[in-house]
């Protein structure tokens, strides 16, 4: 689920796996667009879509002329990161 979390601010909670990310695409590139910070502690499990979704979220931003940020990235995600070797893709900065 993704939440507004104030000014440039998102939430994302529960599961983050192929089931929840086709749905979380649009609105997820929406946020990304207007740039700001994405808070990923509320993410209960993730697999490489979420990853996917996150690339495409980063890539909306860049487009837009704007940056975005991860936060609270759980470390089971930061290890598929590294895994597929994109984990600077959750690096707090976007720049």
């Amino acid at each position: 689920m993704l939440e507004a979390a104030g000014e440039g601010r998102w939430r994302l909670r529960g599961e983050l796996t192929m089931r929840q990310c086709a749905a979380l695409s649009a609105p997820l590139a929406a946020a990304a667009r207007r740039g700001g910070e994405v808070d990923l502690a509320g993410v209960t499990a993730a697999d490489s879509a979420a990853l996917a979704l996150l690339l495409e979220a980063r890539r909306a931003a860049r487009e837009a002329g704007r940056d975005l940020a991860f936060s609270g990235v759980p470390s089971g995600m930061l290890t598929l990161a590294r895994l597929y070797g994109v984990e600077a893709l959750l690096e707090r900065s976007a720049r």
